[in-house]
Parts: structure tokens; C-alpha cells; sequence
């Protein structure tokens, strides 16, 4: 090789100093949003990082095979990599759901409360349908309704429709769906309902956390639906009429506390898997306390569909 020539050296990869710059402008940004975390966006995805950095090695092993010529040392995949990952969080700023950590402030959550009165009806229908999140219902409320919601940008403000037809009550709590995005979500309702006002329930939750704390709430029915995740269901306490309850749909487990000085009985069919009955007794797919048949009020619970695990526990 002639002295007055170099030898090939490819340029170096621009990998780290586009890394220097996506940190830089990350932390950058913080600091003109305070509720924003730039650790919570790295912790959360940096494993897109190795799926583009695969999707580079492979981009790479093509080139070599189609110029087997090249220089070996020739390598693009850890710049397309960064440079796909720089991208990815690019629209997840622009698209913004707050990255807020979990920050309960206002720039992240909104907040909204709820108060319905009973007006001129002597019972309630109450229909209930949240997409997703956590769900907390129970009693206590001086008004037919107290209702509380927190919820991220994801979620659209929840609506409290009522009207009253023929002395009935017709009460319907929704949400619109909106497109799932990659950022952070929460939405938490709180339903306080009267102590004193007989009451229908219907439930409809797509997915996440149900807590129905309904000991001192007269219901005289109950439906829930739930396509994902657990409930928890508390039928305890003394019942003045019979209580119709059907727990349905794709629910992971669900518990549910039963009164012991109630009659109770629980059908359980379909797709059920586990079925812990605590003191109760089985025949067939009926389970029975030492109650049933002799009170003037019984609880009949039905549970079928997709339900994984199933606890009944009867209260202390």
C-alpha cells in the first residue's frame, strides 16, 4: 500500500451522540414542565430500544449479504435504533398524556363531583357504566347520589344523566371510550348511594377494579358485569327483602361476602374455574348457608360466564 494513503476508516456511529441529545432535550423539557418525569418515560421504554436495536442487526446482516464486498465494519443498526427510539418518544411529548408519574396534580387528573337528589321518586334504577379503572360504590350518602371522579387526560369527563318517570328514579353514570394511547391513565369513581332509598343496580365495567360495598344499601337488584380484572362484592348485613344478584362476564376473581343471618343461596355456572365456599354447603352447582329457608328475606346470587375464581365468604 502506498505511504500517502489511508487506510478506510468508516466514520463512527452517531448512536451516542443522538442519545446525548434525546437525554439532553428530556430533561430539558422537565424543567419547563415540572410535573413531567423523565425517568418514568426511560423506565417505561427503554425495551423499544432492543427491539429496534434487533431490527438494526437484522438491516445490517441484509446489507452484508447483499454486498459481501463491504466493509465489515460498516454498521447502521445502533443509529437506527436511537434515531427509531428519539422518534417514538417525539410523538408520545407531542400526543402529551403528562408522564406525570402518578402525580396527583392538576395538570395530570381532573377532578369532578357529582350530587343528584332523590326529587319526587320513592325507589332508584341506577345503571353504571365505566370503562376502565377503579370503581368504588357504597352507601352513606344524604342524597340519592354523591359521586366523585378522578380521571387523566385518557378518559372523557364522565356523565350523570337523571330523570324520574313514574315515581322511579332512572340514573345512568357513563364514560365515553376513547383510543387507548402510551401514556399514563387513571380513573377512579366514587359512588355514595342513600341509605334509605330502595335501590336496582346495574354494573357494566369493561376492565380494572370493582369494590362494591353495598351492606347497608337496599338494593333489590343487583347485575354486574365485568369484562376484566377482579370485584369484590359485599352482600353482609341484614336484608329487609329479597335480593336478586347476577355476577357475569370475563372476570379474573371475584370474592363476595355473604350474611350468615340471611338466607342465601348461589347458583354458579359456565366457564368457572375455582370455587372456594367458605361454611356453605354444595350440592350440585348450589351452594346454601344455614339460613336459607329460614328467613323472610333471601339472597339468590348467580354467577356464570368467564369467571376464573370465585370466593363466597360468609361474614364473621
Amino acid at each position: 500500500m502506498p505511504e500517502n494513503v489511508r487506510p478506510y476508516r468508516p466514520p463512527p456511529p452517531l448512536a451516542v451522540p443522538i442519545i446525548l441529545i434525546v437525554l439532553g432535550a428530556l430533561f430539558l423539557y422537565a424543567n419547563y414542565r415540572p410535573t413531567f418525569d423523565p425517568w418514568l418515560v426511560l423506565r417505561t421504554y427503554w425495551p423499544l430500544i432492543l427491539i429496534f436495536v434487533g431490527v438494526g442487526q437484522m438491516l445490517d446482516s441484509m446489507r452484508a449479504r447483499q454486498n459481501p464486498g463491504g466493509s465489515s465494519n460498516s454498521s447502521i443498526g445502533a443509529t437506527v435504533a436511537v434515531v427509531a427510539f428519539a422518534c417514538v418518544l417525539g410523538v408520545l411529548l407531542w400526543h402529551g398524556r403528562a408522564f406525570s408519574g402518578g402525580r396527583h396534580d392538576s395538570s395530570y387528573l381532573h377532578h369532578e363531583s357529582r350530587t343528584v337528589e332523590l326529587q319526587d321518586a320513592k325507589s332508584a334504577n341506577a345503571s353504571v357504566q365505566a370503562s376502565a379503572g377503579k370503581l368504588t360504590i357504597g352507601g352513606g350518602s344524604s342524597h340519592l347520589l354523591d359521586a366523585d371522579f378522578s380521571f387523566s387526560a385518557s378518559y372523557d369527563v364522565p356523565r350523570v344523566d337523571y330523570h324520574v318517570a313514574s315515581g322511579v328514579g332512572q340514573l345512568t353514570i357513563s364514560q365515553d371510550d376513547r383510543n387507548s394511547d402510551f401514556g399514563l391513565s387513571h380513573n377512579d369513581w366514587n359512588l355514595h348511594f342513600s341509605n334509605d332509598v330502595p335501590l336496582e343496580l346495574k354494573v357494566d365495567m369493561g376492565a380494572g377494579e370493582g369494590r362494591l360495598r353495598l351492606r347497608d344499601v337496599p338494593l333489590t337488584r343487583l347485575m354486574v358485569n365485568i369484562g376484566a380484572g377482579q370485584v369484590d362484592v359485599d352482600l353482609t348485613g341484614d336484608r329487609k327483602k329479597d335480593l336478586d344478584a347476577d355476577i357475569e362476564g370475563g372476570v379474573g376473581q371475584a370474592t363476595i361476602h355473604l350474611p350468615t343471618k340471611v338466607g342465601v343461596v348461589v347458583h354458579a355456572s359456565g366457564g368457572i374455574g375455582a370455587i372456594n365456599a367458605h361454611g356453605l354447603k354444595h350440592e350440585d352447582d348450589e351452594y346454601t348457608n344455614d339460613a336459607y329457608g329460614k328467613t323472610p328475606a333471601t339472597i339468590h346470587l348467580k354467577v356464570e360466564g368467564g369467571v376464573g375464581e370465585i370466593d363466597l365468604i360468609p361474614e364473621p
